[in-house]
């Protein structure tokens, strides 16, 4: 019997120095981090809903190691797995030299204990872009969801759709006060989505997507908790017959792995 070689990952883009600038609470659970560096000067972000990786220092120091890709995944030189997480980054325009990031405090976890004692000057670094969203205008209407973490990439989607776009958009959130606003426009409605009391992350948000109305040109693009999202994949695709081309769908996070993703 023969077996197969491992895959091989495709090496992603070197990470790139910064610092932190400035840490602005949006509200109690959000924090805009802006990051800036000479080594940020190329790094350019036109799509939305893209990702970079944020790479942090361990926590107890500000000693930030560069960990090498050794072809499936990224290690430091004693071997051991580097804190990196993936977020969605604002768009950047060629030569700004500055990234800033939309952290959501999920509770104790690697990004969110970070966040919590990150100080202006404290050196991180990241990698990317990648994954962004290609808006098709040539879709009758658009059904967006997410959680609280999908919430930046959410903000571009709006903003780079048509004006003329029929869109239907669910945001769950955990608390009423982790709510921001969003684009406005004339054939946008938002609905903000609160989980019942005892129901796992991403249960409203799934409810509501999958009760949602899809049509045969309709696009599709949800994000939020790994498990939720899941959920709604399986019901579009299996259950309503959904083609897999008109949908975009991510497990962002893991309920009981806090930071996996932003």
């Amino acid at each position: 019997m023969t077996t197969s070689p491992p895959r091989v990952r495709r090496s992603p883009p070197p990470f790139r120095r910064a610092n932190v600038t400035a840490l602005e609470p949006i509200n109690p659970r959000l924090t805009r981090v802006t990051f800036a560096g000479p080594e940020l000067d190329g790094l350019v972000v036109t799509e939305p809903g893209a990702s970079i990786r944020l790479l942090l220092p361990p926590p107890g120091t500000t000693e930030l190691v560069i960990p090498t890709w050794r072809g499936n995944e990224f290690l430091l030189p004693d071997g051991a797995k580097p804190a990196i997480r993936t977020f969605t980054p604002s768009l950047v325009p060629a030569g700004s030299q500055t990234l800033v990031l939309d952290v959501v405090r999920h509770g104790q976890g690697v990004v969110s204990d970070w966040v919590e004692r990150a100080r202006i000057g404290d050196p991180t670094a990241v990698s990317g872009p990648g994954r962004g969203y290609t808006i098709d205008t040539t879709a009758s209407d658009y059904l967006i969801g997410g959680d609280e973490t999908a919430i930046p990439a959410i903000r571009q989607l709006l903003l780079a759709l048509p004006p003329a776009m029929p869109t239907r958009v669910f945001v769950e959130t955990a608390v009423p006060d982790a709510r921001v606003e969003l684009p406005p426009g004339a054939n946008v409605t938002i609905e903000w989505l609160e989980p019942a009391p005892g129901a796992a992350p991403g249960t409203a948000l799934a409810d509501a997507v999958n009760a949602s109305p899809i049509g045969g040109t309709t696009r599709t693009w949800v994000a939020g908790e790994a498990a939720a999202v899941q959920r709604v994949r399986r019901y579009l695709f299996t259950e309503r017959a959904v083609p897999r081309q008109h949908t975009t769908i991510r497990g962002y996070w893991k309920h009981g792995r806090p930071g996996t993703t932003e």
